[in-house]
């Protein structure tokens, strides 16, 4: 059986590129939702985490920079957790997840992501697990993220451990914004 983050891995791959760039297609997509927030669904969830079922998902691509986007993921009332993505010189784009309790200070489990390692598509970027991934959470070393952004449509947060059925996936409604919930935990307004 071939886990589902490779077959994705591979579609992104195929896909025909719309630009000389995907990945700065792909970014300038992201950017285009600045200060918007929206909606989502929860369609998967590992086996045994309910964490997240039940409550009402908001991302919130809050702060953009030319070569830094936050984008607060807000599950009911818990502000902890902000998708940090970072565009490299070289092109390749950085994931972090950065986890915060209410007093802004770091959980143990943060910072954790990784790095793409190809051009990925103007939809699409995967985010192999990286070293900072296996030392902050040493069981996850073989996690994938992927994002994507369709225009007016939808936004694709998957995550991944390959080899696994372990797999979380959302996607967020990009046709209706919703008004932006309050700063992440850690954060000044």
């Amino acid at each position: 059986m071939i886990p589902a983050a490779l077959i994705a891995a591979a579609l992104i791959q195929s896909a025909p590129a719309t630009s000389d760039d995907p990945s700065s297609a792909w970014w300038e997509r992201l950017e285009a939702l600045c200060g918007q927030a929206f909606e989502g669904q929860l369609h998967r969830a590992p086996d045994g985490d309910d964490s997240l079922s039940g409550q009402r998902l908001i991302m919130h691509v809050r702060a953009c920079e030319p070569d830094r986007i936050r984008i607060p993921f807000v599950v009911g009332d818990d502000l902890s957790r902000t998708w940090v993505l970072t565009r490299h010189e070289d092109g390749a784009i950085e994931l972090r997840h950065d986890h915060r309790h209410e007093d802004g200070t770091e959980e143990d489990a943060t910072q954790y992501g990784g790095v793409t390692v190809s051009p990925g598509s103007d939809f699409g970027q995967i985010f192999p697990g990286d070293h900072v991934t296996t030392a902050r959470l040493p069981t996850s070393w073989q996690n994938v993220w992927l994002m994507e952004v369709h225009p007016g449509e939808r936004f694709v947060y998957h995550a991944r451990r390959v080899g696994t059925e372990r797999a979380f996936h959302a996607e967020f409604d990009l046709a209706v914004p919703v008004d932006a919930p309050e700063a992440p935990w850690g954060w000044e307004d």
